[in-house]
């Protein structure tokens, strides 16, 4: 329960430094899937930890493209997208795993799919 008050504390203190719209398009995917595979990551402990392994490497992947497309004055930016995607694919697993949410599972599994192309 901390942990997801500390991640939602973070997205109300982090303001965009610079206008969304303004960021480079590669910047914002590869921050969303990030967080998206955070969010899987967290997810795989609980329920499939020797996938979690492969995951997080899906994901310091992404999180070095994140670092090669970012300038210093998006860093805060990318970060909230980072979160908002985590929150959000963290729900989607929450309801397809624990309410057995077809709907939910489908849409998780799209997002992630969308993260490996």
């Amino acid at each position: 329960m901390a942990r997801g008050l500390e991640t939602l504390f973070a997205v109300f203190m982090l303001g965009a430094a610079v206008a969304p719209g303004a960021a480079d398009p590669l910047l914002r995917d590869f921050s969303t899937c990030a967080g998206r595979l955070s969010a899987l990551v967290e997810h795989q402990w609980l329920v499939d930890g020797p996938a979690s392994d492969v995951s997080a490497n899906r994901r310091d992947a992404m999180l070095e493209l994140v670092a090669a497309v970012m300038p210093p004055e998006m860093a805060r930016t990318a970060m909230g997208w980072r979160i908002e995607a985590k929150v959000a694919q963290r729900a989607l697993l929450d309801r397809a795993y624990f309410a057995q949410d077809a709907a939910a599972e489908k849409r998780s599994a799209q997002l992630l799919q969308g993260c490996a192309t």
